[in-house]
Formats: C-alpha cells, sequence, structure tokens
C-alpha cells in the first residue's frame, strides 16, 4: 500500500480552501464548513479538515510538516514565489540555494508550510 491523501487540520475549511484554489490555480471538488478536498494534477489528494470537528479530536495545529513541491528546474522556483508572493502569502524563507537545491518555503493561514524546491541536477 501507499499513502494516496494528505489532510490537513485548519482552523476555516473555507478560508483554507480558498488559500489553496489561489495557490494551485485549482478548484476543489468539495468544500464545506467541516471539510474541503481537492484532487490535485500529480495525483495529490489533498483534504482540509477543521480542527474543530476531526475525529479523534486533536490539539496538533500547523507547521508541525511541510507540503513539498517539486520543480522542473530552478527557475521555476523564483518564478513561483514571486506569482505567490503578489497573492500576499505568508514567507518564510525567501528563495535561497540550500544543500538540497533551489528553494523557499511559505506558510499558509494555519501555519502549515509548503516549500517549493528544485534539487541540484
Amino acid at each position: 500500500m501507499t499513502p494516496t491523501m494528505t489532510i490537513l487540520y485548519v482552523d476555516n475549511t473555507r478560508i483554507s480552501a480558498s488559500f489553496y484554489q489561489q495557490l494551485f490555480d485549482h478548484t476543489p471538488v468539495e468544500v464545506s464548513d467541516t471539510f474541503g478536498l481537492f484532487v490535485l494534477p500529480s495525483g495529490l489528494v489533498l483534504g482540509l479538515w477543521s480542527r474543530h470537528t476531526v475525529e479523534p479530536a486533536t490539539s496538533i495545529t500547523g507547521g508541525g510538516c511541510e507540503l513539498a513541491i517539486r520543480t522542473t528546474d530552478p527557475t521555476q522556483v523564483d518564478a513561483t514565489f514571486a506569482t505567490w508572493q503578489n497573492l500576499g502569502v505568508t514567507v518564510l524563507q525567501p528563495p535561497i540555494n540550500a544543500e538540497f537545491g533551489r528553494t523557499f518555503a511559505i506558510a499558509d493561514p494555519d501555519g502549515h508550510r509548503i516549500r517549493v524546491f528544485n534539487p541540484p541536477a
């Protein structure tokens, strides 16, 4: 078996769904007050579950892991950063050259980290 879905616990599913819709330029297949669902072109299924209604209950909030997005070349890292910065995202790390390649990191409204990277050739 292999994992096929990531679920993030969010404060407000509608706000988070709107954020990810803008970020990924992709419409969710479901949005309610308790859950949002994206089926992304990469095959990843991203769920947004209200942390107020998740069962079993949790006290976990954002920032404990990263959604990582690999680009095809380093210029895409910078282009994506410029596009997302224009959306007013919270920048955690502007583009840098790290040991694992060109990268930057942002946070969603709940503090979940999103990293875009391109590994060295």
